[in-house]
């Protein structure tokens, strides 16, 4: 599996993600490397379809794919806790794994 992090340094949330998605990939036992990948520019966000940052994908894939338009900006994502800027660690279990359940 490529679990893959997109991101731009003006958003701070991207390391949220980050802390989220070892947690999750630690309670599910696993070791997956996480690729970073930097958006820098409108340019480059539209070129990749980037559509805010944290954006998480899995096999190239985003699983927390929304309408947004691409660009360079802070992703919101809707979480049980509410609103917040990075997808929660139950969400990105059953992402990594949909045998999973909603466990926490």
């Amino acid at each position: 599996m490529t679990l893959t992090l997109r991101y731009s340094e003006g958003c701070p949330h991207w390391r949220v993600a980050e802390a989220r998605v070892r947690e999750a990939l630690e309670r599910l036992g696993r070791d997956d490397k996480i690729v970073y990948e930097r958006i820098e520019t409108d340019d480059d966000a539209s070129r990749v379809g980037f559509r805010g940052s944290p954006t998480v994908l899995i096999d190239g894939q985003d699983p927390f794919v929304s309408g947004r338009p691409a660009g360079l900006s802070c992703r919101v994502y809707s979480t049980e806790a509410g609103r917040e800027g990075a997808p929660s660690v139950r969400q990105l279990m059953r992402a990594l794994d949909p045998e999973s359940g909603t466990a926490d």
